[in-house]
């Protein structure tokens, strides 16, 4: 396969060009960029975009202002003062690559492959530049593997257990929705278009209910927002699951032709009556019936599972015990029913040929969980001797920050940071390579949410001297010997390779000479639900005996969070509206528009500690401390106190709240548990 086959928009100095955003964010529009002088001078949506239809975010309206900051990188760079010093004088690329091969091929042959470890996420949801080419490079290397569970994994692994994998509703079907269900889904802030087919809905008579921690923007939209105590979602499924087999208000016949426990089912959630549910749960007993009655009485109903329930000790659980309520009402069948929990099984491309786990045959290696970043970096043994940095930025995003932090400053770890800034992470660096923006570069892009996959052809040259990751990683490569036709494959050659022999029924009409044409293919997914599903029974299992033979209860169930030490607050460290995780924190017009970091407690507690509004406060536990300004007021329970975005962090600004945040591990899928830590507040 050879570049070039299609035509790139670089050459073109004006004009408008198809793109597509790459941040991680379920709703991944189709953008148009304006260029002028081969700078692109204004974003907006595309008009065209079957589900986005031209609305887009804040955050990709102002984009210009990032990849035209004047701070981003343009050059390597090598660091010349103490680690974290932000000491730092530029080197040429030949030179970086040199360095790094050099210190790898050394501890290779010293302290063996092991000794090196990538740290990526999905900065950049482009698949070819965060799971092509590294994925390669670092297997042929034997490096150890990373866990990348820091986002959806627990919930992941919770729905597939019940569904079969990451399969719901097509969102343009739930504008067709009588009863949508917002559940731990900050929508507005993170899922906007999924408001847009909600009002649609509403204006044709759909309700609106919003269940959270947090009365926060979506739920000051809702027609009804359920406050919640952290961690309990699954006690209320459970608890509406008791009404609706108490009153009639299932669907026998489904239940009977499309699912296995249902009896087991029924006789379980006889525990979980309304009264027990409300003193788990913090929500009144009443509510607790009319919201079961609700969800039992009004079809379709829809349930948006949000990402911050499964950011728990008993995440997976909690997912997948919300996954099991469309069943028991049988809105599979209903256009506009069921529930979207994530949708990327319906766009899985053929992630053997991207990634070549082959390459790895017979090589020794371990993996290492990416919360657990710090503890990894501090207590591994045999030792994690270098780090290296893409799409990610650890040192902000992972719990227990003090703990990540102190493992990076380590003067005998190799740290190499590839990226746009110079962030939190790379002033650790010994290395830092400069980035390219998505625009920059071909890839293509898989929906987590809606069905349609996209290609991104390159619109704008190269920042400078920016690089993409998968040039990195030939350049790296080729300088380590490894000379497998693997690491000579160009983006178009691995982008055809991904839609090739994926053995995916529903991506059957796609392929990469089809998508170049029209920018965006939807999976065809007129076959969901009709035949098996891809459980061990071809069920949706409400009884599960695989989570049986791993130890799990079979049956849904409330596992209430461990203790996190003597404090009287359950801290929820959320989104905020102008950020995503930490990218746009480091851009003055994106804080400019967020304002300040804020933390959010209830009046009650404000008044038992001295708090008023607007008060500078100490958050603290054993793991460390910040300070933020407090809104007092009633949108978080008694005992609970929320905070939003991750801030761009200084020690004169103390804003760090992963330096809060616990390492544990979650109930599943090796997820994160950040939002199950403790803390204790006090007036500065």
């Amino acid at each position: 396969m050879k570049e070039g086959r299609i035509v790139t928009f670089t050459a073109q100095k004006d004009g408008v060009f198809p793109a597509v955003c790459s941040l991680d964010c379920p709703d991944q529009c189709g953008l148009l960029l304006h260029k002028k002088d081969g700078m692109v001078v204004k974003i907006e949506g595309d008009p065209d975009h079957p589900v986005t239809k031209g609305n887009i975010c804040n955050k990709v309206r102002n984009m210009t202002a990032r990849i035209y900051d004047e701070k981003r990188l343009a050059y390597p760079l090598k660091r010349v003062g103490p680690k974290g010093s932000g000491q730092f004088s530029r080197i040429s690329w030949e030179e970086a690559i040199e360095t790094i091969t050099t210190r790898w091929r050394t501890l290779i042959d010293t302290e063996g492959p092991t000794s090196i470890l990538p740290y990526s996420f999905y900065g950049n949801m482009g698949r070819i530049n965060v799971e092509g080419m590294d994925r390669r490079f670092f297997h042929r290397m034997g490096a150890s593997l990373l866990d990348r569970t820091i986002c959806n994994s627990a919930g992941g692994v919770g729905y597939n257990y019940t569904m079969g994998g990451a399969f719901g509703t097509d969102p343009e079907d739930t504008i067709h929705s009588k009863l949508i269900i917002m559940w731990g889904i900050n929508t507005v802030s993170t899922n906007m278009h999924q408001v847009v087919l909600a009002e649609q809905a509403r204006k044709n008579g759909a309700k609106i209910v919003v269940i959270d921690v947090h009365k926060n923007q979506t739920g000051r939209w809702a027609d009804w927002f359920i406050p919640i105590l952290p961690g309990t979602d699954s006690a209320l499924a459970l608890g509406i699951m008791h009404i609706l087999f108490a009153e009639n208000g299932v669907d026998s016949s489904f239940l009977e032709e499309y699912t296995v426990g249902h009896e087991q089912l029924r006789e379980h959630v006889v525990q979980y009556d309304p009264e027990t549910v409300s003193s788990i749960t913090g929500i009144p007993v009443e509510s607790i019936y009319r919201l079961a009655r609700m969800y039992g009485q009004t079809s379709p109903s829809f349930i948006r599972i949000g990402n911050g329930i499964q950011h728990h000790d008993n995440g997976g659980m909690c997912v997948r015990t919300i996954a099991c309520l469309p069943a028991l009402t049988g809105q599979w069948l209903v256009k506009g029913g069921g529930a979207i929990k994530g949708n990327k099984g319906f766009l899985e491309h053929n992630k053997q040929v991207l990634q070549r786990p082959d390459l790895l045959q017979n090589k020794q290696t371990r993996l290492i969980n990416m919360n657990e970043i710090g503890k990894a970096l501090l207590e591994t043994k045999p030792p994690i001797r270098s780090l290296y940095v893409y799409t990610s930025n650890p040192a902000i995003v992972a719990p227990e920050g003090n703990k990540v932090r102190q493992g990076l400053a380590r003067e005998d770890l190799f740290t190499v940071v590839h990226d746009l800034f110079l962030t939190e992470t790379a002033l650790y660096a010994d290395i830092v390579l400069p980035a390219t923006s998505s625009y920059e570069n071909m890839d293509f892009y898989t929906s987590y949410w809606h069905h349609y996959i996209q290609l991104q052809q390159p619109v704008i040259e190269p920042y400078h001297e920016s690089k993409s990751n998968s040039e990195v990683f030939r350049l790296l490569a080729a300088a380590m010997g490894y000379d497998e036709p693997a690491f000579r494959d160009s983006d178009e050659d691995m982008v055809r390779q991904a839609l090739y022999n994926h053995h995916n029924p529903y991506m059957q009409k796609i392929s990469f000479d089809e998508l170049a044409k029209k920018n965006y293919m939807k999976a065809d997914v007129s076959s969901f639900f009709q035949g098996k599903m891809a459980t061990p029974s071809g069920k949706i299992e409400l009884y599960s005996q695989a989570m049986a033979d791993k130890g799990y209860p079979a049956l849904p169930t409330y596992i209430p969070l461990p203790e996190d030490g003597p404090y009287p607050y359950l801290f929820v460290p959320g989104p905020n509206h102008n950020f995503l995780n930490s990218t746009f924190s480091n851009n003055e017009k994106h804080t400019r528009m967020e304002k300040n970091p804020r933390l959010h407690m209830n009046i009650n507690d404000a008044a038992k500690a001295g708090i008023k509004e607007g008060d500078t406060v100490r958050v603290w536990n054993d793991r460390g401390e910040c300070e933020l300004i407090v809104s007092v007021g009633e949108n978080v329970l008694p005992g609970v106190v929320v905070s939003q975005g991750l801030w761009a962090d200084s020690p004169q600004s103390k804003h760090f709240v992963n330096a809060l945040t616990p390492d544990r591990i979650a109930d599943m899928g090796g997820g994160a548990t950040f939002f199950s830590g403790r803390v204790d507040v006090a007036k500065c």
